[in-house]
C-alpha cells in the first residue's frame, strides 16, 4: 500500500457537487493498493500514519500525533499512486489492484484507523471526486507499507 499523507487544516471530498466527506484540522490519506498487499499491510500502515508525529507541540516542533491533537482523517482512495511513467507518456496502471483486491483492503485501513479513535471521513471508491484542502504547513508525506 502506498499513501500520499497529507496535514492540513480542513479538506473535503466531492461527488456530484454533493460533499461527502469533511474534517476540519487532521490528516488527509491518499490510499493506493497494489497486487500484493494485506489485510496486514492496512493495519499497519494505519497503525503508522495514526501515530506519525507531524503535528506541532507547545514549542513549534513536529511532535504530536493525530489523537494528540484530536484531529481526524479524510482517506480517499487513488489507484493512481500506483501509476508507471517511465516509458511513453501515458502512465501505465498495472501496479494498482483491481477493485475486488483493493475494496476489501481500502475498507481494511478505513477500519484500522477507526480501531485506532480516529474520526473518518472518506470519499467513494472508484468514483470521480473532487478533494479540496488546505495543507498545513505545507507538510506532506509519502508512506508505503513494505
Amino acid at each position: 500500500m502506498r499513501a500520499v499523507v497529507q496535514r492540513v487544516s480542513r479538506a473535503s471530498v466531492a461527488i456530484d457537487g454533493q460533499t461527502v466527506g469533511a474534517i476540519d484540522a487532521g490528516l488527509v490519506v491518499l490510499l493506493g493498493v497494489t497486487h500484493a498487499d494485506t489485510p496486514d499491510n492496512a493495519k499497519l500502515l494505519a497503525e503508522k500514519i495514526v501515530g506519525l508525529r507531524i503535528f506541532n507541540d507547545a514549542d513549534g516542533k513536529m511532535n504530536r500525533a493525530l489523537a494528540e491533537v484530536q484531529g481526524a482523517m479524510l482517506i480517499v482512495s487513488q489507484f493512481t499512486l500506483y501509476g508507471d511513467a517511465k516509458k511513453g507518456k501515458r502512465p501505465s496502471f498495472i501496479d494498482a489492484a483491481p477493485p475486488p483486491i483493493a475494496i476489501p483492503l481500502y475498507e481494511a485501513f478505513i477500519n484500522g484507523v477507526k480501531a485506532l479513535g480516529i474520526p473518518v471521513a472518506t470519499g467513494r471508491f472508484g468514483a470521480d471526486m473532487k478533494v479540496e484542502l488546505v495543507n498545513d504547513g505545507p507538510v506532506t508525506l509519502i508512506v508505503d507499507s513494505k
